[in-house]
Formats: structure tokens, C-alpha cells, sequence
């Protein structure tokens, strides 16, 4: 045993910092073999049948059989920011998750001036769950069957062209945007509540043009309703091979992909983080569900904390250009 005199005030503060870190440490052991205690509830930012709502309530299944009890809440509002400060001001204990767009996670932070949320402090990334390009449409009866010519038509009717988009701030509205820049032509944004009015307006010729997530408007393509001119990711789509890419259309390095993520309030514990991903990841893998989301055009992503903490800001250094060339705003 030491004596007295061993024990300094160095010494002493250092070994209350040790007592303290394990300490700290033995909680969230102990926290991550109790969870999950009590149900889960997941956010939703907007309505149901969007795409976020869909892999929300795929993981939500899969959580379930997996031994959680866990319930899907739509909070659509403020282009997602609602349900997003709403999880970020939750307790961090992996009770309050949200499922969220590239909208949310990163076109935001420069589409709103001040937006209430920031998502690299206030978040702890779980997993980006899945992908899927956009893909030009347009009416049946544009006169326009591919992008050369739909740019030609834009220029022949400058100011006439209006694209429609599932909300401001959205991947199909800023598509739009990166398109308009690059190609040097002009056209009307008009935000819509959700993906499927702006598709219902397509379909009924009230617009002319709308990048929508391709794994939505598949079916209405394959059934002649609508139009594809191109798709946005770097390889044809194999459920609509006919279809070429803006790459192959004439547009160089035209990569867009809308993807959806799962994150939990900033501070929640490590290996409740860790344990999330691997059961989201598990099961957006399982056959039925991985093959589901192939049949609607989707790719399973389901990678790391760290993974998809880099591609978060990676996502928003990008869209911050294409949002300040746009002069987009919705303060």
C-alpha cells in the first residue's frame, strides 16, 4: 500500500479521471446490452408512401423481427427540418431515430439560410440504407424524345418549361437545377408535396418535365403514362435498359443519386450506434427485402457510422454549389 505522501494532486486528479472514464464506460456497456428496453419510434419528414417512409418502414419490420418493437411516426413540414430538429433536441439514448432524404442531410444545410438543425453536430450517422438515381420525365406527348431534343424545346420556349419537383430543397428540384446550369437553359420550379403529385401532373401534361426518383416512376414508364429521357447515375438501370444516361446524352459527369439514412440524436451511445447498423444493415440485406428494393430500382447501401458520416459531408460540400450557382432559397 502507498502512503499518504504517494498520493499528490496530479495523482489523485488522474485517478479520479480513470474511475470516472470506466465508469463512463461500464454505462454504456451496460446501456447497450439492456437495448432496446422500450419501443423505438422512428421519424418520418414527410408523408407516407414517399420514399423515406418506405425504407423507414422496411427497417422498422426488420427491427421488429430482429426482437425491437418499433413504430414509424410521419412528421412531414419545413421540408423535412420539423422532424429533424425534432430528433436532434430528443434524449440521445437510441429511442428517437430518423429516417431522412438527401434533402434532409444535406441540401439543407445551404438551402436554408439559417436552417434549425446542423447535421454533422447535432446527429450521430447510423447507416446510409439505400440509393437510386432520378431520371428525366415527361409527358407522353412532349414533343421530345430524348435529351438533345428536350434542350432544344427548352431553348425554342425559353421561360415556358416547368419542372416539378417533390419540394423544394429536394434531389429531383436541385437535378433540375444541375441540369438548367449545364445545359444553359430555363425553366420554372414548381414545388410540390411529395413526389406523386408532381407524377400525377406529368402524367396529365400540366408540366412539362420532372426528375423523380427512379424506383417511384418505373411502372408508370413500363405502362406509357410517362416519358424517360435519361437517367442520372453513371449506369443504364437494368429495369429500364432502354433508357440512357445524361452521361450518354451528352452531359459530362452528371452523377446524381437520391439516397435515404438512418441517424440517431448526437451523443447517443457508441455501441447503440454500432448495434443499430448492424441490425438496419442485416436486415435491408435479407433476401426479401433486398430484393423488394431491387424490383423498385433501389440499391441496398447499409454501410458504417464512419462511412456515412463522410459521405454526409462529402453530399453536402457538393449540393452547397450546386444551391449557390441556383441562388435557390426557401427562408
Amino acid at each position: 500500500m502507498q502512503p499518504l505522501s504517494y498520493f499528490t494532486p496530479t495523482r489523485r486528479a488522474w485517478l479520479l479521471g480513470t474511475l470516472l472514464s470506466l465508469t463512463g464506460l461500464g454505462i454504456g456497456v451496460a446501456q447497450a446490452q439492456t437495448y432496446p428496453a422500450k419501443p423505438v419510434k422512428i421519424l418520418v419528414p414527410f408523408v407516407a408512401g414517399g420514399t423515406s417512409d418506405i425504407v423507414a418502414r422496411a427497417v422498422a419490420q426488420k427491427l421488429n423481427e430482429a426482437g425491437y418493437t418499433t413504430v414509424v411516426e410521419n412528421r412531414p413540414g419545413a421540408n423535412g427540418s420539423l422532424a429533424a430538429e425534432a430528433t436532434a433536441k430528443s434524449p440521445n439514448d437510441g429511442y428517437t431515430l430518423l429516417v431522412g432524404s438527401i434533402g434532409t442531410f444535406a441540401i439543407n444545410m445551404s438551402l436554408y439560410k439559417n436552417p434549425k438543425y446542423d447535421v454533422m453536430r447535432d446527429f450521430e450517422a447510423i447507416t446510409v440504407a439505400v440509393r437510386t438515381p432520378n431520371v428525366l420525365i415527361t409527358p407522353p406527348g412532349l414533343p421530345a424524345n430524348s435529351v438533345k431534343e428536350f434542350i432544344a424545346f427548352a431553348k425554342a420556349n425559353p421561360g415556358k418549361v416547368s419542372y416539378g419537383s417533390s419540394g423544394s430543397g429536394s434531389s429531383d428540384h436541385l437535378s433540375a437545377e444541375l441540369f438548367k446550369q449545364q445545359t444553359n437553359t430555363f425553366g420554372v420550379h414548381i414545388p410540390y408535396r411529395g413526389g406523386a403529385a408532381a407524377q400525377m401532373d406529368i402524367m396529365s401534361g400540366n408540366i412539362e418535365a420532372s426528375f423523380q426518383n427512379f424506383g417511384t416512376v418505373v411502372p408508370y414508364i413500363r405502362s406509357g403514362k410517362m416519358k424517360a429521357l435519361a437517367v442520372t447515375s453513371r449506369e443504364r438501370m437494368p429495369q429500364l435498359p432502354h433508357v440512357p444516361t445524361m452521361i450518354e446524352s451528352g452531359l459530362a459527369d452528371f452523377d446524381v443519386t437520391s439516397w435515404q439514412a438512418l441517424v440517431a440524436p448526437k451523443g447517443t451511445p457508441r455501441d447503440i450506434v454500432n448495434k443499430l447498423q448492424a441490425d438496419v444493415a442485416r436486415g435491408l440485406r435479407s433476401p426479401d427485402v433486398s430484393q423488394r428494393f431491387k424490383d423498385q430500382g433501389f440499391e441496398v447501401v447499409g454501410n458504417t457510422p464512419e462511412q456515412a458520416t463522410a459521405f454526409f459531408k462529402a453530399e453536402i460540400d457538393r449540393w452547397a454549389v450546386v444551391v449557390k450557382a441556383s441562388g435557390a432559397t426557401v427562408d
